[in-house]
């Protein structure tokens, strides 16, 4: 909802002095998969790859969102387009703050992500597919949800009772039950890092 009286301040240093001055244009690396397909475990040794790499960056993780910014949602279908929509906004700020933001969230709706895809601008977004079958997943069940999702202690979970609709034209597609993380981390590595490039038409 606009408000007539809230006016934006133009702030005298601007994104594209940022680009200048870091060396790259940042990006929005959102990781979209199933509970327990690895999107925590591979953000996560991405990330450390980048800082190590000398890229300012930051992890926006479901879990922990959940646990301060957003704790007020639940899981509602409602509730998970407002997450996504809140985390979308974030995004942009960080981007405008010159940081290579890591998200790794579910984010099960294909128009939720298109959403934040268009909020960030298409060129500052890389969809990052963490595809791995559901019995994988729940064979793992590593924070033990899908054994309470499956005795009905946890409502409109994904992938149980609530649908993931996975990306139909994705970045990159890492499939975490067929490599190791050391595998998807060079797969991250080879189909990434080539757009990271200082390009000031992009921002």
């Amino acid at each position: 909802m606009s408000n007539g009286n809230i006016i934006p301040h133009n702030h005298t240093v601007k994104q594209l002095d940022r680009v200048a001055k870091n060396g790259y244009v940042p990006k929005v690396i959102w990781f979209t998969g199933l509970s327990g397909s690895g999107k925590s475990t591979l953000s996560d040794v991405f990330e450390k790859y980048l800082f190590d790499e000398g890229y300012s960056t930051y992890i926006l993780d479901g879990d922990n969102i959940r646990s301060g910014l957003n704790r007020d949602l639940d899981f509602s279908d409602t509730s998970r387009t407002e997450n996504i929509r809140r985390l979308g906004e974030l995004c942009r700020l960080f981007l405008d703050a010159g940081v290579v933001i890591l998200t790794a969230f579910i984010s099960p709706f294909a128009k939720d992500r298109q959403t934040v895809r268009e909020l960030v601008g298409e060129q500052n977004f890389i969809e990052v597919f963490v595809d791995c079958p559901l019995e994988v997943c729940e064979a793992r069940d590593v924070k033990g949800l899908y054994a309470k999702a499956r005795k009905g202690e946890i409502p409109n979970f994904t992938g149980i009772s609530s649908p993931f609709e996975e990306p139909e034209f994705p970045d990159v597609i890492v499939k975490t039950a067929e490599m190791s993380i050391e595998e998807g981390l060079e797969v991250l590595k080879t189909e990434i890092l080539k757009k990271f490039k200082i390009d000031k038409n992009a921002v």
